[in-house]
């Protein structure tokens, strides 16, 4: 004989109203959800600051490069060469001139240098370079090396060789050029502050959907335990408990990621008022907020809401499936896994650039709330990808949402009872 839920007039409301006031003011009441709020907005507000902190912490330091050369004019011209094409920021270029390459690496291996670049002449004229790096060298000033030397290069052979005279060339670079050859000048800073502010959108979405997600599964968990879940039943369906639920939680979600980016904001917001009042009047420092536009910031809304609510009826069913708290992170971790995977994907995608995998991994509906917000900070997104992404992630809201109310139903409603594999299967079937 199989079990069936009896049919049950099941309007939206008041119900799911109803529960939702209820899960969002034990959520927003409890302590925890003060303290870890109060952490967050520590952690964040350090993150804002951290470019001026680490401005202050370089004050005054220099990254120290041995030029050597046998031929003690070849090593000044090189280093009057280096000096006009290494940046001169935060940290500036430090060039000295040495003969003995066995010294300078000695020196490089004690710390005492940040590296050593080696020039010699070859019989052909040609320019030799040889950079070895200390531990203290990054791959922005490994880079930085690499154009100087190659300028160098140029420079010194135009001097040798020379026609008309030679010219540093203008060099331009243009961003989301168009069919028409137009597009917008590359600003590396704004660049910067898009890598920076994809990174935060994706950050916050996946925190979202992964602590959030395992507060619908617990509280579903701890219903059952408690069974309060009995005295629900009586006036809620399964439908309106998991949509009020998962409203409930999610607001509280959002209340909290607001709370946490309004004063996170507000540091941005004045970051170049703080930088210089701290390093001196003239240091400015680029804003991340000059990346932020009403369309990023409607796509991060639009993706936090859906991908929550994807992920909150997947955990909502994860729940069901269990009757101690004890079990919930054998079948969380899955799931948080698949979240994981997304997130890495939108990393790759800061990192690495948009290949044809990021473009296809943010249509997939369990990874684009992280894929997709950082195509649209960092990268040139067409309406219809937009389009298309939110339409399969709107679909199949509504069609796992179908799925995990039915195993939610099974696993909660059939009390007295242990359904197996086969009845959940059933139920998500509608049988």
């Amino acid at each position: 004989m199989t079990n069936s839920v009896p049919a049950r007039d099941d309007p939206a409301f008041p119900n799911i109203s109803i529960i939702a006031r209820r899960e969002y003011r034990e959520l927003v009441r409890g302590r925890l959800f003060k303290v870890s709020t109060l952490i967050l907005i520590t952690l964040v507000l350090l993150i804002a600051i951290l470019p001026i902190g680490v401005r202050v912490f370089q004050r005054g330091q220099t990254t120290q490069v041995a030029v050597v050369a046998a031929d003690s004019v070849l090593a000044n011209r090189t280093i009057d060469h280096l000096r006009t094409f290494l940046p001169q920021g935060d940290r500036p270029y430090e060039l000295i001139a040495m003969r003995d390459p066995a010294a300078s690496i000695e020196q490089v291996n004690d710390r005492n240098l940040d590296a050593a670049l080696e020039v010699e002449r070859q019989p052909s004229g040609r320019l030799s370079f040889t950079v070895h790096l200390g531990e203290t060298l990054g791959q922005t000033a490994l880079a930085d090396l690499g154009f100087a030397t190659f300028a160098t290069a140029i420079i010194d052979f135009s001097e040798r060789n020379p026609v008309v005279g030679f010219e540093v060339p203008d060099f331009n670079v243009v961003r989301g050029s168009s069919s028409a050859g137009r597009g917008s000048a590359f600003d590396p800073a704004v660049f910067a502050s898009r890598l920076i502010v994809g990174a935060v959108f994706g950050f916050l979405i996946f925190l979202s959907i992964v602590i959030y997600g395992m507060w619908v599964a617990q509280g579903v968990v701890a219903e059952k335990q408690s069974r309060v879940m009995e005295l629900l039943i009586s006036a809620a369906s399964a439908r309106q408990l998991v949509v009020g639920k998962a409203v409930g939680i999610g607001l509280a979600g959002a209340t909290q990621t607001l709370l946490v980016l309004v004063p996170a904001l507000a540091v941005l917001a004045v970051e170049d008022i703080l930088a210089k009042v701290v390093l001196g009047q003239g240091v400015g420092i680029d804003s991340s907020l000059k990346a932020l536009s009403p369309g990023l910031l409607l796509g991060f809304a639009s993706y936090y809401v859906l991908g929550f609510a994807l992920y909150a009826f997947v955990y909502a069913a994860a729940g069901s499936l269990l009757s101690r708290a004890e079990d919930l992170q054998i079948v969380a971790l899955p799931l948080a896994i698949i979240a994981i995977v997304g997130y890495f994907q939108a990393i790759l995608a800061l990192t690495g650039g948009i290949t044809v995998f990021i473009r296809l991994a943010s249509y997939v509906p369990f990874w684009s709330p992280f894929v997709m917000i950082t195509r649209l900070a960092v990268g040139r997104v067409e309406p219809w990808e937009i389009a298309l992404s939110l339409g399969l992630l709107a679909a199949t809201i509504v069609i796992v949402g179908v799925i995990a109310i039915r195993i939610y139903a099974a696993g909660v409603l059939l009390y007295g009872q242990r359904p197996g594999l086969r009845a959940y299967v059933a139920a998500a079937r509608g049988r």
